[in-house]
């Protein structure tokens, strides 16, 4: 789903297929064969290797789709190695510059394929269309299946439909519509697989599932976006899978205009997905002018270690969760003369979005620092009249992580219906549509 258009929004537009979404009669490829062909196999088959050894692709179906589909005919005016190098192709952008449309990194696609689980036979919905993800899908289901694509932006489904033809693919039914909705007329799919940044779960995506088919979501929480892998169980979605990753954001109805606090002149945001929960920003700058406690956890990651379950432990411990970001590296954490408390630097662990804690009294932030071995140290600074105890509480937690959950296999989080009532959970997160209950398994070490 790229941008908006209020005429389209609500309704749908058939590009292809009959009204009851039957597809004519499967042609993988068209009869002419273009002069690079050979070579273009060449590199299919390159990035399957690829992406087989880098653990993206698991499983033969999924590299057999990799090195069946064409990925050049969806990424027009690329070179070869350009088309099939591992990396995310914006296809449009608004007029800000913002890409609201892209052909997706081929790991991440194979990662959230490989969660989808599609076999032969399966009706498969893709809400956000590019193209060549629901040319991978049609390979998955097989003639039998039947695939639908969807996106709110006519001009995105008018390119998509055009490269889905000209690769061979003209049994894809292509949907111009915005896909809070879904897409009744195909309903009921097995497997719904969305490609844009969501904020919530609107009601007619669970409903237009098969009582035991799966949604794989890019859910954002609490700062991170995850691709889930979410089961149907009744009228509730409960998660098998999750996956780090980063998309384009979500459009029309289900678009989410993110908020947050802008301290010391614009040079620092606070980002939370609940303001309420955390002081105002004049209190927070207030903590910040105050000396610094640090405190250091004792555990050590390697840089390219994924540690994404520490920010929703920390979520769950903490009730004035949040994420800072500095805009302006280097500056002072609040304005202040020289050598006065609080003027020096921040150091957050990340560029953006670093675990954080906001309450009456303290404000604590993430560090990290190198170690001798090549890992890096995480700690924590805190700010104000609780600074001492909220860096020890801070650390304590990332230990805790460290010796219960590091190595395990992450929560469970569960969708709920908003009228539902409500669940028992280690971390409840009300969204307008669902309550994401999310729950820590036992220790795992």
């Amino acid at each position: 789903m790229a941008t908006a258009d209020p005429d389209r929004t609500g309704g749908e537009d058939e590009r292809d297929g009959d009204a009851r979404g039957r597809r004519p009669k499967r042609r993988r490829f068209l009869p002419h064969r273009a002069p690079d062909d050979a070579q273009a196999a060449a590199f299919r088959d390159s990035l399957a290797d690829r992406l087989v050894a880098e653990g993206a692709v698991t499983t033969p179906e999924v590299a057999a789709a990799v090195r069946a589909v064409p990925r050049h005919t969806f990424t027009p005016g690329l070179s070869l190695e350009q088309a099939y190098a591992n990396q995310v192709v914006f296809v449009k952008r608004d007029r800000f510059g913002v890409p609201t449309s892209s052909v997706s990194a081929p790991d991440i696609q194979a990662i959230m394929l490989e969660q989808a689980g599609i076999r032969p036979g399966m009706r498969v919905l893709e809400i956000g269309s590019g193209g060549y993800n629901a040319a991978l899908m049609a390979e998955l289901a097989g003639a039998g299946g039947e695939v639908t694509t969807v996106d709110i932006d006519p001009a995105v489904t008018e390119r998509a439909r055009r490269c889905l033809d000209e690769a061979g693919y003209a049994d894809v039914r292509v949907v111009t519509a915005d896909a809070e909705a879904g897409v009744a007329a195909g309903a009921p799919y097995d497997r719904i697989v969305v490609t844009v940044e969501a904020w919530d779960l609107p009601p007619a995506w669970a409903r237009q599932l098969t009582p035991r088919g799966r949604l794989v979501v890019p859910l954002l929480l609490h700062g991170m976006t995850r691709s889930i892998a979410f089961d149907r169980e009744g009228d509730r979605l409960i998660s098998r899978s999750t996956q780090l990753c980063g998309f384009v954001k979500m459009q029309g109805i289900g678009s989410h205009a993110e908020k947050g606090l802008t301290l010391n002149d614009g040079d620092l945001v606070i980002d939370a997905d609940d303001l309420r929960a955390i002081p105002e920003a004049a209190r927070i700058e207030a903590h910040l002018r105050t000396p610094r406690a640090e405190r250091w956890s004792g555990v050590r990651v390697w840089r390219w270690e994924p540690w994404d379950t520490l920010p929703l432990w920390l979520a769950t411990a903490f009730p004035g969760y949040c994420q800072l970001t500095v805009l302006v590296p280097g500056a002072p954490a609040v304005p202040g003369a020289p050598g006065a408390p609080g003027t020096e630097p921040l150091e957050p662990a990340l560029a953006a979005a670093t675990p954080a804690v906001a309450t009456a009294t303290g404000f604590a932030h993430l560090i990290a620092r190198p170690r001798p071995d090549g890992r890096i140290e995480l700690g924590a600074h805190a700010f104000g009249p609780d600074a001492a105890d909220l860096a020890a509480a801070l650390a304590a937690e990332i230990t805790a992580w460290n010796d219960e959950q590091r190595l395990g296999s992450g929560p469970v989080i569960t969708a709920w219906p908003a009228g539902a009532p409500e669940p028992r959970a280690d971390l409840l997160v009300a969204r307008k549509h669902v309550r994401l209950a999310v729950d820590w398994p036992p220790a795992s070490r």
